[in-house]
């Protein structure tokens, strides 16, 4: 039944095998990367010369969960949604969702950068244009109304990636798919001016900076024993550490209309950030922070230059006033383990009946819409 339609702002896939083949010389489809089978037939993207396969755990979507297993898999034994775009929109209408925005799978790390930091820099470069070309041509643009194109980004360069952020937003891209913490793959953190050019472009292009949970290619595990369950119920630690980290690097201050988005970090975490905030900004002159009064506090930047998203937060929408109505979007996270579908319209309906028509449908769609435009 459908109750509200949705934009969901956190999807994912598989890639199939043709993803980057299909788009560079013939010279180079065995340097870019590629796909292999193994003596059992199991398929496995082969990237510098490493392996990786596909686990059944990433793309668990429709599975009972005592199959949502680290086994390796063959394409045809996943969810047809996972990788092929016909079914996906089957999937997205059975699930009452009208519109997705797609992340890569965690082969290629959520910002891409086992792409941009492979060895040869020029493959590196073909294979990351050749990805986007595919996002847009193979993905989004078989159904244009249905996806929001968003882009992985050269991590290499912030000149170079600011160039392709110019050139993507001209065929259609709406958004990027950034590092929260860059740093933790051993690149310029974002505290310096190096990410400048590349900001600029984005603030320029209106392209939304989407910040991933895991995008760094690390996420919070407190002991070296810590089951998945620890880091799985702590994805939230990833969202207030990604928006104070950020506030006070200032980079929403240098580009005021910078767009971000906190991409499956969800939102009832929200108040407490603020609190700790206002808090900090009152003590700022001891903390080592230089910030003129003249600037946004650092709520008015979180109000300001960021938006948060959900799969299932039910505290959060009953204190919407503090958050703010506007900042608010909903996820379906298919194809992963997080994942509401096929069940998200009763999510929706569950956390949000309480709330006024005009709210819903801010949340569920107006909120989306207008941000990814």
């Amino acid at each position: 039944e459908l109750w509200c339609p949705i934009i969901s702002v956190d999807d994912h896939f598989l890639e199939p095998p043709e993803t980057f083949v299909d788009r560079v010389p013939r010279a180079d489809r065995q340097r870019v990367p590629h796909i292999d089978t193994d003596d059992a037939g199991l398929p496995r993207w082969v990237i510098d010369d490493e392996r990786f396969e596909l686990l059944v755990h990433e793309c668990s979507v429709g599975r009972p969960i005592s199959e949502w297993t680290l086994a390796p898999a063959k394409f045809e034994e996943f969810r047809p949604g996972t990788y092929d775009v016909h079914a996906r929109v089957a999937d997205m209408d059975i699930n009452g969702v009208y519109a997705s925005l797609n992340f890569p799978s965690s082969t290629w790390g959520f910002a891409g950068r086992r792409l941009s930091l492979m060895k040869d820099e020029r493959i590196a470069l073909l294979s990351l244009r050749a990805y986007n070309e595919w996002m847009m041509e193979g993905w989004c643009g078989v159904y244009p109304n249905r996806f929001i194109p968003c882009q992985l980004p050269w991590l290499r360069d912030p000149t170079l990636a600011a160039a392709e952020i110019r050139r993507n937003s001209e065929h259609g891209f709406k958004a990027v798919s950034f590092s929260e913490n860059p740093e933790l793959m051993g690149l310029p953190h974002i505290y310096s001016d190096h990410w400048d050019p590349f900001f600029e472009a984005c603030q320029e292009t209106e392209t939304v900076i989407n910040l991933h949970v895991g995008s760094s290619g690390t996420v919070n595990r407190p002991s070296s024993v810590s089951p998945f369950a620890v880091t799985a119920s702590l994805f939230p630690m990833s969202g207030i550490v990604t928006i104070v980290d950020w506030i006070f690097a200032k980079v929403p201050l240098r580009f005021p209309k910078l767009k971000i988005a906190l991409s499956e970090a969800g939102v009832s975490w929200v108040p407490t950030i603020i609190e700790r905030l206002n808090k900090s900004y009152r003590q700022i002159e001891g903390l080592g922070v230089r910030w003129a009064p003249s600037d946004p506090t650092p709520t008015d930047l979180l109000h300001r230059n960021f938006w948060f998203t959900s799969i299932e937060d039910p505290s959060a929408f009953r204190v919407l006033d503090i958050i703010g109505e506007e900042r608010v979007m909903l996820e379906s996270d298919y194809p992963h383990p997080d994942t509401s579908w096929p069940d998200t319209q009763v999510v929706a309906r569950t956390g949000l009946s309480h709330l006024e028509p005009a709210t819903i449908k801010k949340l569920c769609y107006e909120n989306a819409s207008q941000l990814y435009r």
